[in-house]
């Protein structure tokens, strides 16, 4: 009860801030500063210049942004389609067979991320699929990597409805197809959303698997970033780090979007 009263929650934000702001927000300042600064040497920058944005959002560097927008968003489509089909047949599966299902797509998340992208390289450097020397092996990598979060948050939208709404679908003759289709889906779709939205995210900002596995025509922009900073150019690495924050921003705005306009059209149905 303590929690609850206004001294309690006044103190569990205060941590709440104390907490966030050097962890979180602080960061993400100083990335800010970063990006708009022409030269740091002392305790704030020397001069201010939007040059290092423009350089961000120009040339190869908008050609990366290009890329990992469209990684992302195949990547994110293989590992929605993928993880609903595996949580849904899992849900009537025997028990040996969900446990085995929960294993193989929980194994991603258990190794390092350059570990399922060494894999990757090993497994396509050859026949019979030759994908290493593709833009294939990265979104395969992303997908691999971000598959796991949507099978978890489709699995647990399963637990939260309710499942006689499809046995009646299905005891009043419509087929398994049409069930799928006209109850489940439709039941799932803010998991599946939620699933999009994360898998966007997550592919956004990967670069582990990615250094193994990209060639050099398909260069996401954390593998950008990375180059950069690794050459000394902390600041304009800050900018384009800016840029993908926006990016990812605006994406993820716009499956919201995208969201709400299903959403009230099947209301007005």
């Amino acid at each position: 009860m303590l929690v609850w009263s206004r001294s309690g929650r006044a103190f569990v934000w205060a941590l709440f801030a104390l907490v966030f702001a050097p962890l979180v927000l602080a960061p993400l300042a100083i990335l800010g500063i970063a990006a708009f600064a022409g030269d740091w040497n002392s305790v704030l920058p020397a001069s201010w210049t939007s040059e290092n944005i423009r350089e961000a959002t120009a040339g190869t560097n908008y050609d990366s942004l290009v890329v990992s927008i469209e990684t992302a968003l195949g990547a994110s489509l293989i590992a929605i389609v993928v993880g609903t089909w595996a949580a849904i047949a899992a849900r009537t599966a025997p028990r040996f067979v969900r446990r085995l299902t929960d294993a193989v797509f929980h194994l991603p998340v258990a190794v390092p991320s350059v570990v399922v992208g060494l894999g990757m390289l090993v497994a396509f450097s050859d026949g019979p699929i030759l994908l290493n020397g593709t833009k294939w092996i990265v979104i395969a990598a992303h997908a691999v990597l971000v598959v796991t979060f949507a099978y978890s948050t489709v699995s647990a939208g399963l637990d939260r409805t309710d499942a006689a709404f499809a046995d009646v679908a299905a005891s009043l003759g419509a087929s398994a197809a049409r069930v799928l289709l006209r109850v489940r889906l439709p039941m799932l779709l803010p998991s599946i959303t939620a699933a999009a939205s994360l898998a966007i995210a997550l592919s956004m900002g990967e670069v582990g698997a990615t250094i193994m596995v990209y060639p050099a025509e398909w260069r996401t922009l954390p593998v950008s970033v990375f180059t950069l900073t690794d050459r000394g150019k902390v600041l304009l690495g800050s900018a384009v780090t800016v840029v993908l924050l926006v990016a990812t921003l605006i994406v993820l705005l716009l499956v919201g979007l995208l969201k709400g306009r299903v959403e009230e059209r099947k209301r007005r149905r």
